[in-house]
C-alpha cells in the first residue's frame, strides 16, 4: 500500500471514529491530521538508520536548510534526541551489548492527532508497525513519554525492547511535548513537526495574547497529567484501529484478542499507572519505572510540593553533605536566614538548618546527593514555573508568579526566536524550557538570585492565597487510584532518586495498592538514581548503575507469564555493584533470577 492509500485508508477510520474502541466516542471526531511513513533500509524504526554509533554522535543529525528541515530530518534528529535523553549510550555503559537493542526494525509509522473530550488540545499518539509484526502474538506495547517529552520520548524505553520482538509499539506524549507556539509571530508546529502558520491545523494553538512563546503542557490549559490514564488508553485505541486498518486480512484487533502491555518511565511510568485504575479489561500488564505518581497518604507528596522545596532549600543544604555549593548558594543562606526561613549565626549552621527541614519533610541523604545535579541544571526551578501553569490552567501571559518564557540575548533580556531556532524545536526540546532556544523570563531583580520568585512558586504549594488553592485543586485532580484488581503490575525504582524519590512516589502507590489487595511487585534497585543518561558523566557512572535492564527484565518477565512460562517477579530490594569506572557487567546489575 502506497502512502497515498494508506493515509486514505486512515482517514477513513478517523471518520468513523476509532472502531476498535470499548467505548466508542459517540460520533466525535478523536484522531486527526493522519500521516504515514514508510522506514526501512538506512531509515528503520528504532533508530532512522543512525544506529548505536549514531546514536553516540555528538552533535545531532544535520539539516541541509537550518530554517526548513523536512520531515524526514526532524523525525531522525528527535530520535537521536529521545535516545540521547533517556538511555545510557556511553562506551562502557552495556546498552546494546549488555542489555538493551538497536537493531534496525524495518516498517511503518502511522500518527495522529488524538483528543480526549473536554480537552482544548490534543496529544499525538503515533504508532510503529513492524514489518515482521507477529500476527500469532498480536503484541502491542503501549507506551507514554517520559517527562514532557515529544512523541518520541518512549522511543528507549518501549520501541527497544517491542520492535525488535515484533510488536507494534504506540505511543502518547500524553499532552505535554514539543509543540512550541511563537506567540509573536503566530506559528506552531504542524503534524510533521514542521513550523507552520495558523493557517495549518496545529498540535498546539494556545488562547493567549502577549509575547514569548508558550507550550503545551504548560499552557494548554487543560491540565494534562489529570488525564494521562486516558490518553494512554486513546493511544490503544489509536493502535487497534490502525491495525484493522492495515492488517484487514488478519482477525478484527480487539482489546478481547490482543495483548496489550503499558510501560513508561517517570511521568511516563505515572501516566501508565494511572492507566491501570481505568475501568474495563483492556491492559494486559503494566510496567512503571521510576513513576511520578501521587497517592493518598502513606507519606506520599506531590512533584510539585517537593521540587518547589528542593529548588528554595537544596542549594543551601548540600554543602552540609560534603557537595559543593552550586554559585550563589551562600548568598541563597544568609538570604533565607535573614528572612527567618533558616536558623544559625552562620553559614553552617544555616546549611545545617537547611538539611535538617529537607530530612524532616521526608529526603533521604541518597535522594538529596542524587538531587544535586538537578540544582546544577536549575531543573527544580524549570519543573516549579511549568508545572504551576499546569496545575493551574493558567495561560502564557497569566503565570501567577509572573514568569514567561522567551529566547534570551545574551544579557538574559527577551528577544524574538529565529527561523532555525523555531525549525529545531520539535526535535531538540525536552518539552520543558529552559533548552532549544527557549528560556526563562524572570520577572523579579536578579539582584536576589531568582529568591522571589522561588518563593512565589513555594507560596502556591503552602499558601492560602487563590492562586495556592488553584494550582492545589489542579494537583488533587492528578491523584491516583487503586489498580484494577488482577491486573499484573510491576513497579521499579532506584533507592537514589533524586528528582523523583521513591519514598513519595511509587512506596507510597505499592503500601497503597498492596494493601487492597492489588497484584502489585516492587523492585527497589540500590545504586540507581533518576538519569541513566547522565551515567555518561564519569563521577556518575562510576557510583551509579541504569534503570532500564530492569525495566527490560520487567517486561520480559510479564510477557513470559501472560504466555504461560514463568511467574511475576517477587517485591525485592536489589542489592547492585558498582561498576567503579569500569565497563558495566552483569554482576553490576545483580538482576533477580
Amino acid at each position: 500500500m502506497n502512502r497515498l492509500q494508506s493515509c486514505a485508508c486512515i482517514a477513513a477510520m478517523f471518520l468513523l471514529g476509532a472502531c476498535a474502541s470499548t467505548t466508542p466516542s459517540s460520533g466525535s471526531r478523536m484522531f486527526s491530521q493522519p500521516r504515514s511513513s514508510d522506514h526501512r533500509g538506512q531509515d528503520d524504526l528504532l533508530t532512522a538508520g543512525l544506529g548505536l554509533a549514531g546514536l553516540r554522535a555528538m552533535m545531532p543529525p544535520a539539516f541541509a536548510d537550518a530554517a526548513h528541515p523536512t520531515a524526514q530530518e526532524l523525525r531522525r534528529r528527535a530520535l537521536w534526541a529521545n535516545w540521547r535523553g533517556i538511555a545510557d549510550l556511553a562506551p562502557g555503559g552495556g546498552y546494546g551489548e549488555l542489555y538493551g537493542s538497536v537493531a534496525s526494525v524495518p516498517g511503518r509509522e502511522f500518527s495522529a492527532f488524538a483528543t480526549l473530550p473536554g480537552a482544548k488540545q490534543p496529544h499525538r499518539v503515533l504508532l510503529q508497525l513492524p514489518d515482521d509484526f507477529d500476527t500469532a502474538k498480536r503484541c502491542v506495547v503501549v507506551a507514554a513519554s517520559s517527562g514532557s517529552r515529544g512523541i518520541y520520548g518512549a522511543i528507549a524505553v518501549a520501541g527497544a525492547w517491542g520492535l525488535p520482538r515484533g510488536c507494534a509499539v504506540v505511543y502518547t506524549d500524553k499532552g505535554a511535548g514539543t509543540d512550541y507556539f511563537d506567540i509573536d509571530t503566530g506559528q506552531g508546529i504542524d503534524a510533521a513537526g514542521q513550523v507552520a502558520g495558523a493557517d495549518v491545523a496545529l498540535a498546539f494553538r494556545p488562547t493567549t495574547s502577549g509575547t514569548g512563546i508558550a507550550y503545551k503542557h504548560a499552557h494548554s490549559q487543560d491540565n494534562p497529567e489529570a488525564d494521562w490514564g486516558r490518553h494512554v488508553k486513546q493511544a490503544a485505541e489509536f493502535a487497534l484501529a490502525t491495525l484493522n486498518a492495515q492488517l484487514p486480512q488478519q482477525p478484527n484487533f480487539s482489546f478481547a484478542n490482543t495483548r496489550v502491555i503499558a510501560v513508561g518511565i517517570s511521568n511516563g511510568g505515572g501516566a501508565v499507572l494511572r492507566a491501570a485504575e481505568l475501568e474495563g479489561e483492556w491492559l494486559d500488564a503494566v510496567v512503571a519505572g521510576e513513576p511520578n505518581v501521587l497517592v493518598e497518604g502513606h507519606g506520599a507528596r506531590s512533584l510539585y510540593d517537593y521540587t518547589t522545596e528542593a529548588a528554595l532549600l537544596m542549594p543551601c543544604a548540600l554543602p552540609a553533605l560534603g557537595v559543593p555549593a552550586v554559585p550563589g548558594a551562600d548568598a541563597r543562606c544568609a538570604a533565607l536566614a535573614a528572612q527567618g526561613v533558616l536558623s544559625g549565626s552562620d553559614l553552617k549552621a544555616q546549611q545545617q538548618d537547611a538539611l535538617a527541614k529537607l530530612h524532616a519533610t521526608g529526603w533521604t541523604d541518597a535522594a538529596l546527593r542524587a538531587g544535586s545535579i538537578s540544582v546544577g541544571f536549575d531543573l527544580w526551578r524549570a519543573i516549579g514555573v511549568a508545572y504551576a501553569s499546569a496545575y493551574g490552567r493558567y495561560a502564557a501571559d497569566a503565570h501567577p508568579c509572573g514568569y514567561r518564557y522567551s529566547a534570551l540575548g545574551a544579557d538574559l533580556s527577551p528577544r524574538a526566536s529565529t527561523d532555525a531556532e523555531r525549525a529545531a524545536w520539535w526535535a531538540d526540546a525536552s518539552g520543558i524550557p529552559p533548552g532549544a532556544g527557549v528560556g526563562i523570563v524572570d520577572p523579579n531583580p536578579l539582584a536576589d538570585a531568582g529568591l522571589t520568585g522561588l518563593q512565589c512558586l513555594r507560596a502556591l504549594s503552602t499558601g492560602d492565597s487563590a492562586d495556592a488553592r488553584r494550582v492545589r485543586t489542579g494537583i488533587a485532580e492528578t491523584r491516583a487510584g487503586l489498580p484494577r484488581a488482577g491486573l499484573p503490575v510491576i513497579v521499579l525504582h532506584g533507592t537514589d532518586d533524586g528528582l523523583v524519590p521513591q519514598a513519595f512516589s511509587s512506596a507510597p502507590y505499592v503500601a497503597m495498592a498492596q494493601a487492597a489487595g492489588r497484584d502489585v511487585r516492587y523492585w527497589q534497585v540500590r545504586n540507581a538514581q533518576h538519569f541513566d543518561a547522565f551515567l555518561g558523566f564519569p563521577q556518575y557512572g562510576a557510583v551509579y548503575l541504569p534503570l532500564l535492564p530492569y525495566v527490560y527484565e520487567a517486561l520480559d518477565r510479564v510477557d513470559a507469564h501472560l504466555d504461560g512460562k514463568g511467574a511475576l517477579p517477587v517485591d525485592a530490594v536489589i542489592a547492585t555493584v558498582p561498576r567503579a569506572g569500569k565497563p558495566l557487567a552483569a554482576e553490576n546489575l545483580a538482576i533477580p533470577r
